[in-house]
């Protein structure tokens, strides 16, 4: 079984501009076929918060891979939704815009 660095040097290694989460997965799986998604999903969060690597087309493709594939349940992927302000009570109640 590999190890967190491992599957994370992996990424680092494999991971070009523009690449799809797929073939992204896929890349690694092809040198750790044992290695989850949950696995990979943590090794790509490793790699750009322990990695030393410079080239930010990479460190791009990571975040994007790992923010798109990190999910609840491992098959489900995670959807970003709008965030919405609160209203203030007081504001409300007098008619006031809240800001």
């Amino acid at each position: 079984m590999a190890s967190i660095e491992e599957i994370a040097a992996t990424l680092r290694e494999v991971a070009t501009s523009g690449m799809k989460p797929k073939a992204l997965l896929s890349a690694v799986r092809e040198r750790h076929p044992e290695a989850t998604k949950k696995e990979v999903v943590r090794a790509a969060f490793y790699a750009l918060t322990e990695g030393r690597d410079d080239r930010h087309e990479h460190l791009d493709n990571l975040h994007s891979f790992a923010l798109t594939e990190r999910a609840t349940e491992e098959d489900e992927p995670v959807r970003s939704g709008k965030l919405r302000k609160k209203k203030d009570k007081k504001a409300a109640s007098a008619g006031v815009p809240a800001h």
